[in-house]
């Protein structure tokens, strides 16, 4: 019998083990279309996106008026579907910045700016906070991404606050000097932004933070510190959240080490107000190898987690989302994957908000662009995932309704949660118009006078 080389052994010790699933498609669409699944998910979305709108129509002595032909159209949602703005203006032409903003606003209404203290602070005491900043490549000043969030009415989030990385060369390394810089900076940051920023993550990673940080403990002490700190500067109507790694915050109820924290940070009153996963896959081979086959990431442990966590009675966020569309098939795969998971993570009754992390390919943080996890490539033009949620964000998910109002002037329709524009056409052809905000899971009723 033939043998192999010793140096044929050794070349191919050195290959890297390449995870190849060649009916990628059909698995997937076999766990994630079962029926059972789909029908959960399904009632799940009508049941906690959707609220019911009673409209009464009347004239100005307060009689109902019959027959009369209403219609409403959805203009926003109050989910927030979101992305990282870290390459705002920073693209590599005029045009392509262009292209940036309205693949942004074209879908998003969600935005997360970037605080990481290394490149906010790289020198103790200048913080870049203004629009003049020098620059740093996915870096853009905070003021600057404000006012643009401002301009086309996008709800800024702030990330992070507290991270054991990312963090500036200075940065004392002895516990108690440590927190006191954190005092400041987060005081800072507050008076800044605390009126302009509704929503931040305090802390970051703390599950995966290394005894090497300065306030490492086994306890995780230094997390209700941070909140604690938070909510001293911080406006009341400040949501301050806790963010988690995917692999941490995912897995079954039973071994899930980050729900465990958070019910025992919440039993010692540590002011935690919204709940982060992350969900990042940064390569085509960790997608092959975890979907379908790993349950940790099959739809019924996803859902079955998500909705244990919304039993806490906070809302949910998934906070950072990388899908790669790199490898074989890459933007179909992408699409499919990414189509699926927002599906369930719109059904889901405490989620709040979804953020993709970075919408155009290769703009990623170090080697994480070579995944291609864009929506959009490095032209600007669509991938199959960003055009599938625009279908579901600006189609399936928007409700356009029109109707008669009955005997008693009344009309009644369910809608998706978001701000409406109601026209109601009177007797004599003369139109009115007003708006209309439907609250999820809740009767919105309106009196419209013609």
């Amino acid at each position: 019998m033939n043998s192999i080389p010793l140096v044929a052994l050794l070349i191919l010790a050195l290959v890297p083990v390449v995870w190849v699933h060649a009916d990628f498609i059909k698995d997937f669409r076999a766990v994630w279309t079962a029926a059972e699944v789909v029908q959960k998910i399904d009632a799940g979305i009508e049941q906690h996106r959707k609220g019911d709108a009673v409209l009464l129509v009347t004239d100005k002595e307060g009689k109902p008026l019959p027959g009369v032909t209403v219609s409403a159209v959805q203009e926003s949602h109050a989910f927030l579907f979101g992305a990282n703005l870290f390459v705002l203006g920073q693209m590599a032409t005029p045009e392509l910045n262009a292209g940036y903003e309205q693949a942004f606003t074209r879908i998003f209404n969600f935005a997360s700016l970037p605080f990481y203290w290394a490149d906010l602070e790289p020198e103790p005491g200048k913080p870049r906070f203004g629009k003049d900043a020098p620059y740093i490549w996915r870096r853009p000043p905070p003021d600057a991404l404000l006012a643009w969030c401002e301009a086309h009415a996008i709800t800024p989030k702030g990330h992070p606050l507290l991270w054991h990385a990312i963090n500036p060369v200075w940065m004392p390394t002895e516990p108690d000097a440590l927190r006191a810089a954190y005092t400041k900076r987060f005081g800072e940051i507050a008076e800044r932004y605390g009126n302009d920023i509704p929503i931040w993550d305090v802390v970051n990673e703390s599950l995966v933070c290394p005894d090497t940080y300065p306030l490492f403990s086994a306890d995780q002490a230094y997390v209700p510190w941070a909140f604690e700190q938070a909510h001293q500067v911080f406006p009341d109507d400040t949501l301050l959240m806790i963010n988690e790694v995917m692999h941490v915050s995912h897995k079954p109820v039973e071994e899930n080490a980050y729900l465990k924290q958070v019910k025992t940070l919440l039993a010692a009153g540590a002011g935690i107000e919204g709940i982060g996963f992350q969900f990042h896959f940064f390569s085509r081979q960790e997608l092959d190898k975890h979907f379908p086959g790993n349950p940790v990431y099959r739809p019924e442990n996803l859902l079955n987690v998500y909705e244990r966590f919304s039993e806490l009675g906070f809302p949910l966020y998934i906070t950072e989302i990388t899908i790669p569309g790199s490898g074989d098939n890459g933007p179909a795969i992408q699409a499919e994957v990414v189509e699926y998971l927002y599906r369930l993570w719109f059904s889901i009754k405490g989620m709040a908000g979804i953020t993709w992390w970075n919408l155009v390919d290769k703009t990623a943080y170090g080697n994480e662009g070579q995944a291609l996890g864009g929506l959009v490539d490095e032209t600007l033009q669509p991938k199959p995932a960003y055009q599938a949620l625009d279908r579901l964000i600006n189609q399936e998910w928007k409700t356009e309704y029109t109707g008669k109002t009955d005997a008693d002037g009344r009309l009644v329709f369910r809608g998706f949660a978001g701000n409406y524009q109601i026209k109601a056409t009177a007797a004599d052809d003369m139109e009115y118009a007003s708006p209309l905000q439907i609250v999820e899971g809740k009767e919105n009723a309106v009196t419209y006078v013609l």
